[in-house]
């Protein structure tokens, strides 16, 4: 026993200084930021001039905020003036950014096929809007100067360096017009963008893609092949958007030799694909579209070796609930599904017809998810509600 003391503490002390070496750092992502006519106008609060988006959040605000960085698919332009509009060429006003910003989220990305939906102007209102109120902002550029200065978006948070790339399928027949520049899927393009962040060299290199088919609940062939190519030309983690449902999160093989030995072997050899996170908040009605996935990604840096892994990954189901009044007035909200699937669903005046729609969503997804590397983290009320 005389031995053993002595041999406790050296334990405790190797324990605590390697501990002592490792930094954290907490990535949150979210899927399609999107705005139909219905939901501006139940924004609205005087026409044309104001809206409110911050309420649509408050239900996800204390998750979001939780998060060192926090980065959403913003699917809409901003064009600074009216017409404001939804589908098929998405104008949203400049409130739908502070919204997102006050409930904590820190960066949008806005390669995606709707773009150039207000032309020019919009690209360039819609970048120019973002980082008024302090977001990150990557995709789309104003000029080709811009892009060649700022891409890859290089982000410092936490002693991690963080490398961001983020590319679209097409813009739905809508010709950028330059100067303006919207990142396109095209892989001599990637090729030079990834060998690029490899000369800078993040502690993690993170690709955004907007890809796939919609309302399809697998990825494609052309999605599985990409991701794979991807990662073995220098992507960690990639990240889907844009099919409006929720699609597999898979572990992949690596196929470099640059992952550190941690004590998970399996994310120690493997690299994260998310192919698609569904809607964070739409008005969309086909089915499985009423709601999407948060995904949670923790990492994990070595300070003496700076080596950098993907120490967890969870993701939690959110539902798009629709609330409404006896005169027909509407109310939308992004709701973090298990918060409220026991027995709170009053508190948010939920129908019973409400509440089972919520119930089907997140039971299709969950199931869906179970079948390849999906990990739910099972948010309490008591996280959430804060009235």
């Amino acid at each position: 026993m005389k031995y053993l003391l002595p041999l406790l503490c050296l334990f405790s002390i190797h324990l605590s200084a390697q501990e002592d070496s490792l930094s954290h750092l907490k990535l949150l992502f979210v899927g399609d930021v999107m705005q139909h006519k219905p939901q501006i106008k139940a924004a609205e609060i005087n026409p044309n001039t104001s809206y409110d988006y911050e309420s649509c959040f408050k239900y996800v605000r204390p998750i979001v905020e939780k998060a060192d960085l926090a980065i959403g698919n913003l699917e809409v332009t901003l064009p600074g003036k009216p017409p404001y509009q939804g589908y098929p060429q998405f104008r949203s006003p400049d409130d739908l950014a502070m919204g997102l910003r006050l409930t904590g989220f820190d960066m949008m990305v806005t390669s995606n096929n709707h773009s150039n939906d207000a032309g020019k102007t919009g690209v360039i209102n819609t970048i120019q809007t973002l980082k008024n109120y302090g977001f990150y902002q990557t995709g789309t550029f104003k000029n080709e100067a811009e892009r060649a200065l700022f891409y890859p978006l290089i982000i410092y948070k936490n002693n991690f360096k963080l490398g961001f790339l983020n590319y679209t399928y097409g813009t739905n027949g809508l010709k950028t017009k330059p100067p303006t520049v919207v990142n396109y899927i095209d892989t001599v393009q990637m090729k030079k963008d990834l060998d690029l962040a490899n000369l800078i060299n993040p502690d993690f290199t993170i690709v955004i893609m907007h890809w796939g088919k919609e309302y399809k609940l697998e990825e494609s062939k052309e999605q599985a092949r990409l991701a794979k190519w991807l990662f073995k030309n220098g992507a960690d983690l990639v990240m889907g958007a844009h099919p409006h449902v929720v699609q597999p999160i898979k572990l992949l093989p690596t196929t470099r030799n640059s992952q550190p030995a941690t004590r998970n072997s399996q994310l120690a050899t493997r690299n994260l694909v998310v192919y698609s996170m569904g809607n964070f908040i739409s008005n969309q009605t086909k089915p499985n579209t009423d709601g999407g996935i948060m995904m949670e990604i923790d990492l994990t840096k070595h300070s003496k070796t700076n080596q950098t892994w993907l120490s967890r990954h969870q993701y939690i189901p959110v539902w798009r609930y629709v609330q409404k009044d006896k005169q027909g007035y509407r109310k939308y909200f992004a709701v973090p599904v298990a918060a409220f699937e026991n027995g709170k669903t009053h508190l948010l005046k939920m129908t019973s017809q409400d509440k089972a729609a919520m119930k089907t969503f997140a039971k299709k997804t969950r199931t869906h998810l179970s079948k390849y590397d999906g990990v739910e983290r099972l948010v309490s009320f008591e996280e959430v509600w804060k009235q």
